[in-house]
């Protein structure tokens, strides 16, 4: 029997990068792909770019922006994957705040010379303290972010965050949903939500991690996405 097709989604203004760790660890019990979500400009095609890579039958995993995508890919083939990953994402909308956020880090993007990918602050909003300070974390994302560079960070800004909340109850295959506890971005209390909302789920909290769990504990992540692949897409 052939091993199965394991397609990754990276987040905002990552690349395969983000999934180095896990691509190692999962060649033994799965077929991992990284799809490149980087350059659609709507969800739509952003989750056209992954059912592009993923064969007619596929597990799925999306971190962040990237569980957003999962969530459509789910909404238009949900046949057709075996078992779902979403990892430090959410199933809400931007609020107004958030909104005005992104807005503002777009505008500063397109300012001539004053991108330079995730720097010193941005990385305190997404690292756990304690990681924030280690070169081989920050480094590693810092020149993922810089090499992607401000036109991807303003494509993917601008695409729409849907509300999901209502696709959640008809997810119907086993699925995991992971947090770091440090995560600020997508906080631990609305992914137990999620989870919560979702039949066959299971929630799982990463200590010593923040918002990058893939690059933060990538141990722990890939022992997780082994754990689901491992479940019975069948059973209920």
């Amino acid at each position: 029997m052939s091993l199965p097709r394991l397609v990754l989604v990276p987040g905002l203004l990552n690349d395969a990068e983000l999934w180095r760790d896990q691509l190692d660890g999962l060649r033994d019990v799965a077929r991992p792909v990284v799809a490149d979500i980087t350059r659609g400009a709507t969800l739509d095609e952003m989750a056209e770019a992954v059912l592009a890579v993923a064969g007619p039958r596929f597990a799925l995993a999306g971190f962040s922006l990237g569980g957003i995508v999962a969530l459509e890919v789910m909404r238009r083939a949900a046949d057709r994957v075996s078992h779902l990953a979403l990892l430090d994402t959410t199933m809400l909308p931007d609020d107004a705040d958030r909104a005005a956020e992104r807005a503002r880090l777009v505008a500063l993007a397109q300012t001539p010379g004053s991108f330079h990918g995730f720097g010193e602050k941005v990385l305190l909003g997404y690292l756990a303290p304690q990681n924030v300070v280690k070169p081989a974390i920050a480094g590693r994302i810092r020149s993922m972010t810089a090499r992607l560079g401000p036109e991807v960070f303003v494509r993917q800004s601008r695409v729409a965050r849907p509300d999901n909340r209502a696709l959640l109850g008809t997810l119907d295959c086993p699925v995991l949903v992971l947090c770091g506890e440090h995560d600020s971005i997508t906080p631990p209390a609305l992914m137990r939500s999620m989870a919560a909302d979702i039949p066959r789920s299971r929630f799982v909290l990463l200590r010593g991690s923040g918002h990058m769990t893939p690059i933060e504990t990538p141990e722990r992540v890939t022992e997780e996405l082994r754990a689901l692949l491992a479940r019975d897409a069948g059973a209920h």
